[in-house]
């Protein structure tokens, strides 16, 4: 049976680890065994921070919500609250885009609310 060389395989993987590598500083970069641990390790962290961005960006609608809201003598909690009330379903990423870009369209939006919490009280 005829032998198995490898090299061209394991060449071609250190290749990939070595292009991921790219940019990492001193040896990390050029030396397979140090720059597979910085690459894995890189990877964990962009997987682990994508699923945080999320939450980082729902964190920022709420505060420009809040800011919008607030000029209006409202709280984001009793807006939200009066938003379900009154049987708008919104997220908060066009909440937030409205608040910011369209005053006129977010203050329309704040009067339901109000008179949904009004209505109930």
């Amino acid at each position: 049976m005829a032998r198995v060389k490898r090299g061209v395989t394991t060449h071609a993987r250190h290749k990939e680890v070595i292009k991921l590598a790219k940019g990492y500083r001193g040896r990390s970069s050029t030396n397979y065994r140090i720059a597979i641990e910085k690459v894995e390790k890189a990877l964990r962290y962009s997987y682990r921070d994508r699923k945080a961005k999320a939450g980082e960006f729902r964190a920022l609608w709420i505060q420009r919500i809040n800011a919008g809201v607030r000029e209006h003598g409202l709280t984001y909690a009793r807006f939200i609250n009066g938003l379900k009330r009154a049987g708008i379903e919104l997220d908060r990423k066009s909440l937030a885009e409205l608040a910011a870009t369209e005053p006129s369209a977010f203050k329309a939006l704040v009067d339901q609310a109000q008179a949904a919490l009004k209505a109930k009280a």
